[in-house]
């Protein structure tokens, strides 16, 4: 049995698409800890793809700087980067082509802090697994450190910058 994300949530019921899909038009705190808590509970069922997914979810809820789930649970970037870490069989894809194409291709509703928060899990991802290659055949300028701070200065919410900075530290 896979270890537990020590920075993911349980909730101690099991959880189905269905959960995260009823609170689809309150994308809030709510939303926020119900997807990390789906997270861990897919890293358990040794889905760490899917369980990645889910967390991305939660980096895109709409959850205020103030909100208490912020306390217990910041944003996820390590979490993110715990999970990329993990020796895992049944991890699929390339993480790091992930973020690439998520931060590129990000569109709607909230777009340029969907943007730089995908940066931000694309450069946790390049911190815990410099092995991992971009994709050649997408160009793209990819940020730097400084480029995705002021980003997530820009959009993000208090306490962000020093969360995503634990996770290169990590």
């Amino acid at each position: 049995m896979p270890t537990p994300c020590p920075f993911l949530p349980s909730c101690g019921r099991p959880l189905s698409w269905r959960d995260l899909n009823a609170l689809r038009d309150d994308r809030g705190p709510e939303l926020y800890r119900l997807c990390l808590e789906y997270g861990q509970q897919l890293w358990l069922d040794d889905l760490p793809a899917r369980a990645l997914l889910a967390v991305d979810r939660a980096l895109y809820c709409d959850v205020p700087g103030d909100a208490g789930v912020l306390t217990e649970y910041p944003m996820p970037y390590r979490a993110i980067g715990w999970m990329v870490k993990q020796p895992a069989d049944t991890f699929t894809g390339n993480a790091r082509v992930h973020y690439q194409h998520l931060a590129d291709r990000v569109r709607g509703e909230r777009a340029d802090l969907k943007k730089w928060r995908a940066w931000a899990a694309w450069a946790v991802t390049r911190y815990v697994r410099p092995d991992l290659t971009g994709d050649p055949k997408h160009i793209v300028s990819e940020p730097t450190h400084a480029e995705i701070e002021a980003g997530l200065s820009t959009y993000g919410v208090s306490g962000e910058i020093d969360e995503w900075r634990r996770a290169l530290a990590d």
